[in-house]
């Protein structure tokens, strides 16, 4: 409790000196002291995180979804748009001087130009009586170029960060696209050469990714007419009361092998076992810890999430593979990369995974990369190999940068064929 409490306290001072900062550079210093302009900018910064806190805890705290929704849109929203304005804002750091100097430099240049050389001895002026002057000028003419200098890179960075955002909206609300993979496996017999299946993971149906998302992701890949369909995790952020009616496009995908399911993390803030259930009922098939022999020549095994071990659940690679016939090809469906160790102890052929979301925002994709052994991708951990989908949707911001959405259509490729 003292470590959450201090990781509390070090994360809301960050904040707080990020909104600092943002406002320093956004409002301050490009508006007059008193204006409407300034009153409003602080208003906003003052507000809008507030919101983006309303967002995250709404949903943990029980409030109406009605409210989860008006509060999900502006502060999700401006998370994103934190970060890449503040982003912006620290790279114009190193143009304000460049771009002041090379103003000052002009100014004077005009000067020089504009100067009148006078023939005759000019003789020497009184002294200026007041604060007027050659000084007090040139103090007015530094301050009115600080001011351009600050609205120039403060307007571009704002500019920079919404487009970046806006682009990046527009890509998880269009819906992922597809992207093919080839995974060559020993085991896997002549007869699964080309054997299809549809990898998606967090979907993320929520206050802002609804049932018109779901239909999106399940045209998708019916229209890739798969063989199997692996929803690996994460598919809600949100009860079933709630959710139930958003996820139910779902029962309309379409492989000749069926749909299969397993658990991610946010299902279990969900309540994972309504999720179960409600997905048994759209026709998809829970793997909770469980494997199925697919007729292609190969066992299909499914792990509950990590996370469900805080409800006495969790993987049990014993239970999915311990009795298995090691000289048939597995697959694995496990939400979270990190379990590949396991894997690869219960001689498992390919896993697949989601979770990392590709980092969703960069340059979170580093971040990610501290925490998972794949952020997206397939790569070899002994003799497993592990494909990692960067996700159909997006978790908080709707806003993908640098990761974009996909579904994976996973073809296996026999050595035999």
């Amino acid at each position: 409790m003292v470590v959450f409490l201090l990781v509390l306290i070090v994360v809301l001072a960050l904040l707080g000196a990020v909104h600092w900062y943002v406002w320093r550079r956004l409002v301050r210093d490009v508006t007059v002291r008193g204006s409407l302009p300034r009153r409003l900018g602080t208003a906003a910064v003052v507000v809008l995180p507030l919101l983006s806190f309303a967002a995250l805890a709404s949903s943990r705290a029980g409030a109406p979804f009605v409210l989860q929704q008006v509060v999900a849109w502006p502060g999700f929203l401006w998370l994103a748009l934190l970060l890449y304005v503040t982003l912006a804002l620290v790279v114009g750091e190193a143009v304000r001087p460049v771009l002041r100097a090379w103003l000052a430099r002009r100014a004077h240049r005009a000067d020089a130009e504009v100067a009148v050389p006078v023939p005759q001895p000019v003789p020497t002026p009184a002294p200026v009586e007041g604060p007027a002057g050659a000084g007090a000028v040139d103090t007015a003419h530094d301050a009115s170029r600080r001011l351009f200098v600050s609205r120039v890179v403060g307007g571009a960075a704002v500019a920079a960060a919404v487009g970046t955002v806006g682009l990046g909206t527009y890509g998880v609300l269009s819906g992922p696209r597809i992207k093919r993979v080839t995974v060559p496996l020993a085991k896997v017999p002549r007869a699964a050469h080309g054997y299809r299946i549809a990898v998606v993971s967090d979907i993320h149906l929520g206050p802002i990714l609804g049932r018109a998302h779901t239909q999106r992701i399940v045209d998708t890949i019916n229209s890739a007419q798969p063989d199997l369909i692996a929803v690996v995790g994460d598919l809600v952020d949100g009860t079933v009361e709630n959710l139930g009616s958003a996820a139910e496009p779902l029962a309309r995908l379409r492989a000749r092998h069926g749909s299969f399911f397993v658990t991610g993390n946010h299902e279990y803030f969900s309540g994972a076992d309504a999720w179960v259930d409600h997905v048994r009922e759209l026709g998809l098939r829970p793997l909770r810890n469980d494997r199925v022999e697919i007729a292609a020549g190969f066992d299909l095994a499914g792990v509950d999430d990590v996370a469900g071990e805080s409800e006495g659940q969790g993987p049990d690679f014993v239970r999915a593979l311990g009795d298995r016939d090691r000289a048939r090809a597995a697959v694995l469906l496990a939400h979270q990369p990190i379990v590949v160790h396991d894997a690869v102890r219960h001689g498992v052929d390919l896993q697949l995974s989601g979770h990392t979301h590709g980092g969703q925002l960069w340059p979170g994709n580093f971040v990610a990369e501290l925490a998972n052994p794949t952020v997206a991708g397939l790569e070899r951990y002994g003799d497993t190999q592990l494909y990692v989908s960067r996700g159909a949707g997006a978790w908080g911001p709707p806003v993908r940068v640098g990761a974009p959405s996909d579904i994976t259509i996973v073809e296996l490729a026999s050595k035999q064929a």
